[in-house]
């Protein structure tokens, strides 16, 4: 992933368990950070739906320059069903493939 200076980075991403049954959106500045927050804090905070539902698998993720764009596209991804999410995982990661080592 790459950075250009002067400019602000925010993603929009998608997380799922092990098994891909379960989905989480997400919006962020920091999407390295963000993931590794997920992983490291899922025994601190059994409520939160990534620990929960063991998400900390990263299948999917968009770049804005712009935090009220990339919240709007959150807003509309989660607003979806579960079919669509899966079209767009699916044309962005044919096979589902974990991302966390390659962001």
């Amino acid at each position: 992933m790459h950075k250009t200076l002067g400019t602000h980075n925010y993603y929009v991403y998608i997380l799922t368990n092990k098994n891909k049954t379960v989905l989480y959106t997400g919006v962020t500045n920091d999407l390295n950070n963000r993931v590794r927050f997920h992983r490291e804090n899922a025994g601190i905070n059994s409520k939160a739906f990534t620990s929960k539902y063991k998400c900390f698998y990263l299948v999917y993720y968009e770049h804005y320059n712009s935090v009220e764009t990339a919240i709007q596209r959150e807003k509309q991804i989660k607003g979806w069903k579960r079919f669509k999410k899966d079209i767009m995982i699916s044309e962005f990661n044919c096979n589902w493939k974990f991302l966390n080592d390659s962001i």
